[in-house]
């Protein structure tokens, strides 16, 4: 407050010292002034507190929920207005904190509409609403022995100044906040990761946590840095692509609402950042926001700029910011799981010495009332004549003092008060028996606690074991932790503009539509420019850009681009000598412009070509004729130059003056193959080393992609292309590589086996390799030319299970891809496991005789109707893991194979293809040998 000033203080107009002396600064009060408001908003408004991990009004309210309590439900008006009486900011800053309480689902048991989260719907009146407080919250929140009181802002009623919360709350459910001078970001974590960490701080562990939202979605949490300011979560929305005319967004990132998201994909495609047909929103219980792609539009290319381009994917910065110590202090959130469970098992202990001190006044007063009843004090004369409680005591304290070693503590005058207030009517009644029975039975809860005490660590692991298994059940982790790659935002921008060019006058730009069309660009390309002074620039496109006269190549720039390779021919000013030079540019300042000759004034560009993937083509140099010349022309191949960096001189072509360059023959590639890895983490192709290498592509190569359900696809390898998590094998597409399948057919119940080559189908086309049937699965999947498996089967009549181990290539030959393929066993089976696989194309020696006397009946158990299988193991199917491309033979053609008799006991039959028209023809002799041969 001010300090008074009084009318004395001013001195007299006119006076020497009229500014100086007697004014007094306002520095020193705004100052203050400030202070004290800055406090106010960081202690008791913004930030929460590093314990219970509330802000005041959320604590307010769940202290006033608890005063409430009685097991119903309660109108959320009834609980603002209570609330009050220890909230001094009115009922709208309650009510809407309330409501974030509630939509967390943690301490809060809601009835009626409380809005969502998700969608934005913001929730019904107060009037219309209901709350009690939850099961959670009864166990962990409140207990008023271990809770320290401060009287409310009038003084009236008394709050907790915090709450003896045994839980990392403040983790749990996150928090936000701007205070004075500083914000708070916490993210919100998993419950049961947080119960974990918690254990593992207690066993001395040091947790590493990462957020989890409500939300869903994907996270990228590399960067997190412990939820200290610097770090960042990159979080995206969960993206499916139902056809490829069709996206739907599933989860959506935190911080977002569906509403939110459609506004920002409806305004990336009105700016042509996107190109969609429409967009609906069919979110009820679960998100689902379905766009329809425009004709021609890749799907793959659509995600990556839904990412780069909207809300889809957001960046959030946490900043851990609680109060301890009465200070506002800047944390990681592992500091303060750290410090919630040593909290947590202080407040145990407190607990746990109350109730120990309950229990020994209990058996205290228990022994008292029994020594007092028993020794017949009541009846004692000296007592029955006491005058006055000074007697009382005094004769009680005699008659008591040879049982004071058995008492724990000093006899009190309150314990004697106690004592003497008891009925006759319930001493004349005392049970003896079952006095010292409930002494044993308090006892033995002494002991337990006491041994709690000195096993504290032990009980509190304990306390969070129970609450975890009574309340994690469906807390599992919504937010897929995933690791993103950078999308670049120029190679997903759709072409929404067209490039136009004036070589003569050197312009370039969108909005110069009479001149030349060079091509489609995003608004957000750069572009190079050569021109016939041998000089190349980068700029960004736009309206209308002065590049310089003399334009030989417009073309959109590819940032790191080394593939697309110059050939130019150049006239060097100075000399007059012609040089040669191959050449990338990978990268370069924009707007600078780049000298690609000597650097001499004159010098002039006299061929020049732009080849995206390395090709050299051949030239013919005519020469102006001279008197030393003997032969005025001759070729020069491009393939014979090496290429070299963008600022190299380059090869001297000829030193006599140039008349005229032709183009003779079109050059190929001089480049090798582009060498592709699949990133596993990132679930995308790269060129730059990561991950498993897949080989070298080039032209019409293709990637093989097999998925779970059975289904595969061939695929291109451009780097936009995405892969999901149900895909298990990768891998270059060789269309004379055979695999072999084992599948579990639905409708017959057997488990098949067959062994074919992949049809070379139409890119981005799905086609199944099993059958269709409800019920079937695909078991497992090898392309080695020598895979063995090892089944387990029950044999007999009385199912006696049995290992047999066989391979695959002898089982079957390579037949057509549609093909159903022979039954593995005709036995049950009960499991199959890769054991071995083999990439010789040479014969694997045969497995033992007796482990395969069950290959037979792949042929002929066709006679038998097959008995019933058990439904296959809800397993994922077993494959390959190595996807790099191997040599494979040339499968032998069917036709050349052909059956040979051998015993059916000692081997199983090899590669027969054989129609059975009469089963009962086929016998078996003694010795085993079929009468088919």
């Amino acid at each position: 407050m001010s300090e008074e000033i009084t009318p004395e203080e001013f001195p007299a107009s006119g006076s020497e010292n009229n500014n100086m002396h007697n004014t007094i600064s306002l520095d020193g009060l705004y100052e203050n002034w400030f202070l004290d408001y800055a406090s106010y908003v960081i202690l008791d408004r913004a930030v929460p507190h590093i314990y219970d991990g509330l802000k005041p009004v959320q604590r307010r309210i769940l202290h006033s929920l608890k005063e409430m309590d009685d097991g119903r439900f309660n109108k959320a008006a009834n609980v603002i207005g209570n609330t009050m009486k220890y909230h001094p900011h009115g009922d709208a800053s309650i009510g809407d904190a309330m409501v974030q309480i509630g939509q967390k689902n943690l301490l809060i048991d809601c009835q009626g509409n409380w809005g969502d989260p998700v969608t934005g719907d913001s929730a019904a009146a107060p009037r219309y609403i209901e709350a009690r407080l939850s099961k959670f919250a009864l166990d962990v929140v409140f207990n008023a022995d271990t809770t320290i009181w401060q009287a409310s802002y009038d003084g009236r009623n008394k709050e907790p100044i915090t709450l003896p919360v045994k839980f990392p709350l403040l983790l749990a459910q996150g928090a936000e906040g701007i205070a004075v001078g500083l914000a708070t970001k916490i993210m919100p974590h998993n419950f049961n990761e947080l119960i974990d960490a918690a254990i593992g701080v207690l066993k001395g562990i040091r947790p590493d946590l990462v957020p989890d939202f409500p939300t869903g979605g994907m996270a990228d949490c590399s960067n997190y840095n412990e939820g200290q300011r610097g770090g960042k979560v990159r979080v995206r929305a969960k993206i499916v692509e139902r056809d490829k005319k069709t996206l739907a967004i599933t989860e959506i990132p935190f911080s977002t609402t569906t509403g939110s998201l459609i506004d920002s994909v409806i305004s990336a495609n009105d700016k042509g950042k996107i190109k969609i047909k429409k967009i609906e929103d069919n979110t009820a219980q679960h998100v689902e926001i379905v766009i329809h792609l425009a004709p021609g539009i890749s799907p793959d290319v659509t995600i990556d700029a839904l990412y780069a381009f909207t809300d889809c994917e957001v960046s959030i910065s946490p900043n851990t910011c609680v109060i301890k110590g009465d200070k506002p202090h800047f944390m990681s959130v592992n500091d303060i799981l750290t410090e919630s469970a040593h909290y947590t098992k202080d407040l145990l202990k407190q607990e746990l010495e109350i109730r120990l001190k309950e229990l020994m006044e209990k058996i205290f007063f228990s022994s008292l009332l029994k020594i007092f009843i028993q020794e017949g004090m009541y009846k004692n004369k000296d007592y029955e004549n006491s005058g006055n409680f000074e007697n009382v005591l005094e004769v009680l304290n005699r008659l008591f003092e040879p049982f004071f070693p058995q008492f724990y503590r000093e006899i009190l005058p309150e314990d004697y008060k106690k004592l003497i207030d008891k009925p006759m009517s319930s001493i004349t009644r005392f049970d003896v028996k079952k006095a010292d029975e409930q002494m044993n039975t308090l006892e033995k809860e002494i002991k337990e606690v006491k041994h709690h005490l000195k096993h504290l660590t032990d009980y509190t692991i304990a306390w969070y074991e129970r609450l975890k298994e009574k309340y994690g059940k469906d807390r599992g982790r919504k937010t897929e932790l995933r690791t993103f790659d950078r999308v670049e935002a120029t190679q997903v921008a759709l072409a929404n503009v067209k490039l136009y060019v004036n070589r003569e006058d050197g312009f370039i730009g969108s909005g110069i539509k009479k001149d030349e069309f060079v091509c489609d660009c995003s608004d957000i390309d750069e572009i190079i420019v050569f021109r016939e002074d041998g000089r190349c620039m980068i700029t960004k496109v736009q309206d209308k850009t002065f590049v310089g006269k003399g334009i030989v190549h417009v073309a959109v720039f590819k940032k790191n681009d080394e593939r697309t390779i110059y050939n130019i021919i150049y006239k060097d000013g100075q000399s007059g000598v012609g040089y040669i030079k191959r050449f990338a540019v990978a990268g370069v300042t924009r707007d600078k412009e780049y000298d690609l000759t000597k650097g001499s004034k004159g010098s002039k560009v006299l061929y020049f070509t732009a080849n995206p993937n390395g090709e050299a083509e051949v030239v013919n140099i005519q020469l102006k004729p001279h008197s030393k010349l003997k032969k005025l022309q001759f070729d020069e191949d491009f393939a014979a130059i090496a290429i070299k960096g963008r600022g190299s001189i380059g090869n001297m072509v000829t030193k006599y003056p140039i008349k005229k360059i032709v183009l003779k023959t079109k050059g190929v590639s001089t480049l090798a193959g582009r060498k592709i890895w699949f990133d596993d983490v990132l679930r995308r192709l790269n060129a730059d080393g990561r991950g498993t290498y897949l080989g070298e592509f080039d032209g019409d190569d293709r990637i093989l992609t097999i998925h779970n359900n059975g289904m595969y696809e061939l695929t291109s390898f451009d780097l936009n292309n995405h892969f999901d998590d149900k895909m298990m094998l990768i891998e270059k597409y060789n269309p004379e590589k055979v695999f072999s399948v084992v599948h579990y057919e639905g409708k017959s119940k057997n488990y098949m086996v067959k062994r074919f080559l992949f049809e070379n189908t139409a890119i981005g086309r799905q086609t199944s390799i099993i059958s269709e049937e409800n019920g079937s699965k695909l078991v497992l999947l090898s392309g080695a030319a020598q895979p063995l498996i090892k089944i387990e089967q029950l044999k007999g009549k009385a199912l006696v299970p049995e290992l047999a181990e066989l391979n695959l290539a002898d089982l079957i030959d390579v037949k057509g891809m549609k093909a159903m393929g022979n039954r593995l066993s005709a036995h049950t089976i009960q499991t199959i496991e890769l054991i071995a696989e083999h990439d010789d194309a040479e014969d694997v020696p045969d497995p033992a005789p007796d482990s395969v006397e069950d290959t037979e009946p792949i042929v002929i158990a066709e006679e038998k109707p097959a008995p019933d299988v058990a439904p296959p193991p809800a397993e994922k199917p077993k494959f390959v893991s190595a996807p790099v491309v191997k040599p494979t033979p040339e499968p032998a053609k069917p036709s050349a194979i052909e059956p040979k008799p051998e015993p059916i006991a000692d081997k199983p039959i090899k590669k027969v293809d054989l129609e059975i028209t009469n089963p009962d023809d086929i016998k078996i002799d003694d010795k085993g040998q079929s009468s088919l041969f």
